[in-house]
């Protein structure tokens, strides 16, 4: 309905408002027609995230210590089948509703073991719709039982049963398996499954029950790796996760062993694995009941507060701190920390059917009490390992108080009125609207004189860039801050960086690395990127930076010319040009005139450019961390495993 409204806020509605205007949904119905409300959205991330329902269901049997082994399918035309080794679900008739247990779990919202105490102590679904909603939003479902000596079996198509619960056989096992193709209706984007994204997923679940297996296979016939199986079981659990965790990082640890604490009150339980590296970055992972809280909650926010508390007590204890000195924050403790903390508790109350915060707060409590106590007892019974912490930790602190210098110094470089004055080497265009202009960062001075002539000046801004440029990823923030080559750039954008970055602020709407074709203009390129995806990922994540596209060749015929991007579009072009012809190899940006500069790289109308997207950010800090970070064997085994897809080299 689109309603006009005047100027007068209270202009009524036509339209009447009675009790034929309220709909009332039955059954599944709500779930079909209101997706989002039950898993978030209805593109990829719903998508996988009816796997996860179906597979929690099976860790809750596992939790409940039925259940040790979980096998998830992928099929061909999107259908996913679960199969646990547990209790299987009951098939008895229902006392409430006087139907099979099982078509009551399928079929009623709210309907489950996980209410009254009786079925599940632990779980981690506290909505207990799990189940229905993956029916309801299925083409079709289909559940089959093992219990009791005999095999059951139950269809559903968009979460009405077409078919009543039978008996299909004899078997001496237990378990569940449970077999579905989402609704293409529902799911119009698509439903084919990501192999990766349910691998993290499930690879996460294996940590988090020490001694589960579960196995991920690929059946489909158009697999992007046909057969492919994963075995995920890990007898370590959270200590064997944070193992993985560093590993993934590319980043050397500090402790020599994982430190690792635990503890009960009642039926809930809080078990942390952490230790410290050699990196800048801090990964918690915190979960509740196996569940990711991807926005922490009462159990995660106490971790890093008795955390940072024991820390200072300790430090103050023998004497790292002077009584004059302030405390470490938590920044300063949780530089290079890797570290998980799961807790498993009853009645968990999350802040929404996707589960990702936790609000309980007996269990932040416990947490709390399980850092102060077990905590303090690891940093006095290990000195030495203490002292690497403290020494990692107050370097973070000098470093912290050396950037907040240099960003005051840089507010400081003001003129009159208090507008920040420009760097010497930006040539700014005439207009100041930013939603129109533009800004090239130059490779070279020499480059940097023709763009200027070349450009449009009205919308057009150029920065040129010389020398060797600060890589970010082996630096502090306080090294970034001062540094003469990135300074520019910072101030030239106008939005700050790091927590003090403002989109809203930024003076360009595309900002354009232009570097030459070749080894040293790639270099430039992977600094600027490294740097923008560390200090100002935001840049990248809405679109605005771009990588200039200059051509490596001119080829002409008298007063006709063509300009190539590659050497096959070279051969083209000699091609259709025949005889006397000539080719011109741009050697880079310096040696074009400024209306060659123009009419190849600055041009709207003809240039060429790539917008740089951030489609996989875990995927890009992995490969930033190991193409441009301090440690050497991840960078060689990189280059050894991808050196085959590498072409056209500069050499």
């Amino acid at each position: 309905m689109l309603v006009q409204m005047s100027n007068d806020i209270t202009a009524p509605v036509t339209e009447s408002y009675d009790e034929n205007s309220i709909q009332v949904l039955e059954g599944l119905e709500a779930v079909r027609k209101r997706p989002g409300m039950y898993i978030g959205s209805t593109g990829e991330r719903g998508l996988h995230h009816l796997v996860y329902e179906i597979v929690d269901n099976s860790i809750d049997e596992a939790l409940a210590g039925y259940c040790d082994k979980i096998l998830v399918e992928i099929l061909d035309d999107g259908v996913i089948r679960v199969t646990d080794n547990g209790r299987g679900i009951p098939v008895g008739i229902h006392p409430q509703k006087g139907i099979p247990t099982v078509s009551v779990v399928f079929t009623i919202l709210h309907a489950g073991g996980k209410f009254g105490g009786s079925g599940y102590k632990v779980s981690g679904g506290l909505h207990g719709v799990g189940a229905s909603v993956v029916n309801a939003l299925s083409e079709w479902l289909e559940v089959e039982i093992h219990t009791g000596g005999k095999k059951y079996k139950q269809r559903y198509e968009k979460g009405n049963i077409v078919s009543d619960l039978k008996v299909i056989g004899e078997t001496d096992k237990t378990g569940t398996q449970v077999t579905f193709k989402p609704d293409p209706t529902i799911f119009t984007d698509t439903t084919r499954y990501d192999f990766d994204i349910l691998l993290q997923r499930l690879r996460e679940q294996a940590f988090l029950n020490a001694g589960i297996r579960i196995v991920l296979k690929d059946e489909r016939s158009d697999a992007d790796i046909p057969g492919r199986e994963e075995d995920l079981h890990y007898e370590g659990g959270i200590k064997s996760y944070v193992e993985y965790l560093l590993e993934k990082s590319k980043k050397d640890r500090l402790n020599s062993e994982v430190i690792y604490l635990s503890g009960t009150s009642g039926d809930s339980m809080a078990e942390i694995a952490l230790l410290w590296s050699t990196g800048y970055d801090t990964k918690i992972m915190s979960f509740a009941n196996t569940i990711h809280t991807v926005d922490g909650g009462t159990h995660e926010s106490s971790f890093k507060t008795s955390l940072a508390r024991v820390v200072n007590k300790y430090a103050r204890t023998f004497k790292f701190l002077k009584d004059s000195d302030a405390n470490l924050k938590s920044e300063d403790i949780n530089e290079g920390l890797v570290a998980v903390v799961s807790v498993k508790l009853t009645d968990a109350q999350f802040e929404s059917q996707t589960k990702a915060k936790l609000g309980n707060t007996a269990i932040g409590t416990l947490v709390n009490n399980i850092v102060a106590e077990k905590m303090m007892n690891y940093l006095e019974d290990h000195p030495a390992e203490a002292k690497i912490i403290l020494d990692k930790s107050i370097a973070s602190s000098n470093a912290r108080e050396a950037a907040q210098k240099a960003r005051e110094l840089q507010r400081n470089k003001s003129g009159i009125g208090g507008k920040t004055r420009m760097p010497e080497k930006l040539t700014d265009c005439i207009s100041d609207d930013p939603t129109k202009t533009e800004i090239f960062i130059v490779e070279g001075d020499s480059a940097g004189g023709s763009a200027v002539e070349g450009r449009n000046s009205t919308y057009q801004a150029i920065l040129p860039l010389w020398g060797k440029m600060l890589n970010v990823e082996k630096a502090r923030v306080d090294k970034v801050f001062s540094n003469e080559k990135l300074t520019p750039v910072i101030v030239s954008l106008g939005t700050g960086i790091a927590e003090n970055f403002d989109i809203t602020k930024l003076r360009y709407d595309k900002i354009v690395i232009m570097a030459d074709a070749d080894v040293d203009g790639s270099h430039i390129r992977t600094l600027l990127l490294t740097f923008f995806f560390r200090y100002m990922p935001e840049l990248i994540e809405t679109g605005h930076v771009y990588l200039a596209q200059p051509p490596l060749y001119r080829v002409s015929k008298g007063k006709r010319y063509y300009d190539a991007f590659t050497d096959e579009e070279k051969d083209r072009y000699v091609a259709e040009f025949g005889d006397n012809y000539n080719v011109q190899r741009y050697k880079g940006l310096g040696e074009m005139d400024p209306e060659q500069l123009w009419e190849t790289t600055l041009d709207p109308e003809h240039r060429t450019m790539l917008r740089v997207t951030m489609s996989d950010a875990k995927l890009a800090d992995e490969t930033f961390t190991i193409l441009m970070g301090e440690e050497v064997e991840p960078r060689r085994r990189f280059i050894e495993e991808n050196a085959v897809f590498a072409t056209e080299l500069d050499i």
